[in-house]
């Protein structure tokens, strides 16, 4: 199986980091004890600015959660089809070649899903397999491209379009002043990623996919996920996560690598979901590696924000775009999500 080519999508607001803060500050009413709380826990996330699926000014007219899921959908349908066709361009795949589009959010509710919606759009085939995915959040970016080589591995000329889009913008809950909270609407951005991926046979070239783990963590279904309401998705995020990025991870990856006769040294490329500033530092140590092996994770962080499921998707394609690598070079790509779980792919270039 290949990668033949990976597009994100961004909405058209990008607004700095303070500008942003500002803007929440107002939303929430905060007091000036909460408002200085709030600025530092935001200026230390290391993120220049995010993109908005709204305008800045919009977001204080959200009443309910009916009109939150209802931008979403529309925003989903217009980054979802641009990251899709981009994708599909890029690899040289016409729409009526796709056997299956896989689509994964967490961030919104759609029935038809996104994917069905999409059908018409991109002028895929009738007869093309869908499967809409919900609840996986930021290990879905790695998750959904493990899923797509499985379905590839009895049909070496098969296509799979994968499309991950979160608007995490739209999650915002102004009564809620947990720190989980405070953190989460300084850290999360909107935008969305797909990508194609291609049976052995096919004539599209990319970094192949050699092997994949899915790894679940017992009794941890409480370190990160959703507690939704009516008041739509409320943040659950434990500080635990940087603790198994940490002391987890490179665990699992050792095992993982060895399983395939490697170990880290032998390891290239580095594509991993940057989670924020915290985690993505215990997983440099965790592993030991020096910060230009996950700069690309770091930019992707500063530039955009946390992206949930897009977000290794879109430091894939910053890779594959400045460091391409060389013939035989291996690479992982990693993430992590609520579950608690990790999801590694191994790619050979």
């Amino acid at each position: 199986m290949k990668i033949a080519a990976v597009a994100t999508a961004f909405p058209e607001h990008w607004y700095p980091q303070r500008t942003l803060t500002d803007a929440i500050l107002r939303i929430l009413d905060a007091d000036e004890r909460l408002a200085d709380r709030i600025r530092t826990l935001h200026a230390n996330t290391g993120i220049d600015g995010r993109y908005t699926i709204l305008p800045l000014e919009a977001y204080a007219e959200l009443r309910d959660f009916s009109q939150a899921n209802a931008a979403w959908l529309q925003g989903a349908l217009q980054l979802g089809e641009r990251a899709c066709r981009e994708a599909m361009s890029k690899a040289g795949v016409r729409p009526e070649e796709v056997d299956v589009i896989l689509f994964s959010t967490v961030t919104g509710l759609a029935s038809p899903s996104v994917d069905a919606r999409l059908m018409t759009r991109l002028g895929l085939r009738p007869d093309c397999k869908r499967m809409p995915l919900f609840g996986l959040g930021c290990v879905a970016g790695a998750a959904v491209v493990s899923r797509a080589a499985d379905l590839l591995r009895g049909n070496p000329t098969g296509v799979v379009l994968v499309l991950t889009i979160e608007m995490c913008s739209l999650t915002l809950q102004p009564d809620d002043r947990s720190v989980a909270n405070l953190i989460s609407i300084g850290l999360f951005g909107d935008g969305a990623a797909a990508a194609v991926i291609v049976g052995e046979q096919h004539r599209a070239a990319g970094p192949r996919i050699e092997a994949t783990r899915s790894v679940f963590y017992p009794d941890t279904e409480q370190v990160m996920g959703w507690d939704i309401g009516a008041h739509g998705f409320k943040i659950i995020l434990s500080a635990e996560v940087p603790t198994v990025a940490r002391e987890r991870v490179p665990i699992d990856v050792d095992a993982f690598l060895a399983d395939q006769g490697l170990q880290r040294p032998d390891i290239r490329r580095w594509i991993a979901h940057p989670g924020g500033p915290k985690v993505l530092q215990a997983l440099q140590d965790g592993l030991e590696l020096p910060q230009e092996a996950l700069q690309c994770s770091w930019d992707s962080l500063r530039q955009a924000g946390n992206l949930s499921s897009a977000s290794v998707l879109m430091i894939l394609e910053q890779t594959l775009r400045t460091n391409p690598g060389r013939p035989g070079d291996a690479g992982v790509m990693l993430a992590m999500g609520p579950g608690f779980c990790s999801e590694f792919l191994l790619l050979r270039w």
